[in-house]
């Protein structure tokens, strides 16, 4: 989680009432109150990052192939990334879109230093390919299915890379690749995502998320989801993952998407952008073989 403001960083939040310079200045009982609203955010968000929020797992299963994404967290942009209604304001720096699904289906690689402990918070990051040059390679899912909101029909994704196109030969550094290897490997590759209607029978096991917009909550700064793994044929909650992100302040011109930069916990110090992923993949436990 990111240092909390000290208490001059409660007053900096006040310089978005002021607006740019020339603006009138704000009388002593708007700052009071916006201090005041400040503070009491402030004090919120510590109250729930210490009895609510935090990741519990209350079943783990092993050697998972493949899981049903019942929501995909949908694109967002800077309209709602300064909305203080915005549902998902909780997992703003969250992937989104195809990249949401292929953080499911990546590899983890390491981001500790040689003897480094990993933690909850340490974990690596995420990318599509296998990497050579890093030991770790902890595998996501062989396919992910999703619920397509327009047809309401299921489909199965997989992703390898493809070939989209050739080197130019003439390009100096391409050049000299080949002077030095003669079977150097012109293809460009790009990671690319396969979608199939999905056969049965559903996979046993599905991620969803519920944001929350409590209106007092959010009037603090505050906003919550919940990320539930869920076993689709009996119910069970396998586990839960409950977010709090507190944003000091309103969209200003020194921070005009202030979800973006917004307090978070639990939180991630690398690979921010799979958090999900990396909650899902402590309960349900991906096939080592891909």
């Amino acid at each position: 989680m990111k240092t909390l403001l000290s208490k001059s960083g409660i007053f900096a939040a006040l310089l978005i009432l002021a607006g740019c310079s020339g603006a009138p200045a704000i009388s002593q009982e708007a700052r009071e109150a916006a201090q005041t609203q400040t503070a009491q955010g402030k004090a919120l968000f510590e109250e729930k990052c210490r009895t609510v929020a935090g990741e519990k797992i209350y079943r783990k299963v092993e050697n998972i192939d493949g899981i049903v994404l019942l929501k995909v967290r949908p694109e967002r942009g800077d309209s709602e990334l300064s909305d203080r209604m915005w549902p998902g304001a909780a997992f703003a720096r969250e992937s989104t879109g195809d990249w949401y699904i292929t953080s499911f289906l990546g590899y983890e690689h390491s981001s500790s230093q040689k003897g480094e402990p990993v933690t909850a918070q340490r974990r690596g990051y995420i990318t599509p390919e296998y990497r050579t040059d890093n030991p770790s390679n902890i595998p996501g899912y062989r396919f992910v299915d999703v619920i397509d909101e327009k047809d309401g029909k299921r489909y199965r994704m997989t992703g390898s890379n493809k070939v989209v196109g050739r080197k130019d030969i003439h390009a100096p550094n391409v050049k000299l690749e080949i002077d030095r290897n003669p079977n150097y490997d012109l293809n460009v590759y790009r990671w690319t995502l396969d979608r199939v209607p999905a056969l049965d029978p559903t996979p046993h096991y599905g991620v969803t998320f519920e944001d929350h917009v409590i209106p007092e909550e959010r009037m603090l700064g505050l906003a919550s989801s919940t990320v539930k793994v869920l076993d689709l044929q009996t119910g069970e909650v396998l586990g839960e993952m409950i977010r709090y992100a507190w944003s000091p302040s309103g969209p200003s011109r020194t921070n005009p998407v202030p979800w973006l930069n917004a307090y978070r916990c639990p939180d991630h110090a690398v690979g921010t952008g799979e958090a999900t992923r990396k909650f899902v993949d402590q309960i349900l436990i991906s096939a080592k073989e891909k």
